[in-house]
């Protein structure tokens, strides 16, 4: 502790997991487990198995499921709906990203066009 500095206030920041299991997922997005196999099924939900087939969900997408629920219920989609939704609206944001690039580079390109 001597490498604090007296009369400093320090932020204690807590150590986030890299990646969460299917219960501790269901338990930080408040939804039931059966609900995030479902929107995995669909495709709404990305997370990574290990070899025993089990799911484990990286934090942003307790994040991902929130936009889901506020598209869903914003919008009055079901889930199955919301995958056409968000796939649109992540296009949408891209195709903004590049323009906004080329607008800042002044349409030119960092890879030459033939």
């Amino acid at each position: 502790m001597e490498h604090l500095l007296p009369g400093t206030v320090y932020a204690i920041i807590p150590n986030r997991p890299r990646r969460m299991d299917l219960d501790a997922f269901a338990e930080a997005a408040g939804i039931h487990p059966d609900l995030a196999r479902r929107l995995v099924r669909l495709g709404l939900l990305d997370p990574e198995r290990d070899r025993s087939g089990r799911l484990w969900f990286p934090p942003a997408q307790v994040a991902a499921y929130a936009r889901l629920e506020r598209l869903r219920t914003g919008l009055c989609l079901n889930y199955a709906a919301l995958g056409l939704v968000v796939d649109l609206l992540d296009r949408i944001a891209e195709l903004e990203r590049e323009l906004r690039i080329q607008h800042h580079t002044g349409g030119r390109t960092w890879t030459p066009t033939a």
